[in-house]
């Protein structure tokens, strides 16, 4: 019988069982499952690096939350996403292409705009393993960022209803 370990190690079992978790679509929200719905939007997380121990406590909070729901029998969709911040963004890269000695001015238009773009995609890549690594039971199919088309237009449709009703 081997020896029971004298602490956990959660870098040996969390990524195992959230892999699992996945696979089997355990945090999939299922509109057609008849049970009562429940439903959260994950406030997004600006692309401008990586989560910090605020979003640890603000994610945690509402992932309790849905699995206490799951728990209870809701059909639970946690609603993941990230957020362009876009000043905050073009800064971050206007503050790398100062480390290069250059400014937005000097690689044009189409360059910076394509930087910003490369830097959104690292940055979605490493707030999104950081959250899976805080093993968040967000629904991953239905994941958004805010520069997506189909909710800018919504966004700009609300603004010209809202004007239009003063």
């Amino acid at each position: 019988m081997p020896d029971l370990p004298k602490g956990f190690d959660h870098a040996q079992v969390d990524p195992k069982w959230y892999a699992f978790w996945e696979s089997i679509g355990a945090f999939r929200a299922n509109p057609g499952s008849g049970r009562p719905r429940f439903s959260m939007v994950l406030p997004p997380p600006n692309v401008t690096g990586s989560l910090h121990m605020g979003h640890a406590l603000n994610h945690t909070l509402p992932d309790i939350i849905a699995r206490w729901k799951r728990m209870q029998g809701y059909d639970v969709l946690w609603l993941p996403g990230t957020d362009h911040a876009g000043i905050a963004t073009q800064n971050v890269v206007e503050k790398h292409l100062a480390e290069e000695g250059k400014s937005r001015y000097d690689v044009g238009r189409e360059a910076f705009v394509e930087r910003v773009w490369d830097w959104v995609r690292k940055s979605h890549g490493t707030i999104t393993a950081q959250m899976r690594k805080l093993g968040e039971s967000v629904d991953w199919s239905r994941e958004r960022f805010t520069l997506e088309e189909h909710l800018s237009r919504a966004v700009r449709r609300v603004f010209v209803i809202l004007y239009r009703e003063g």
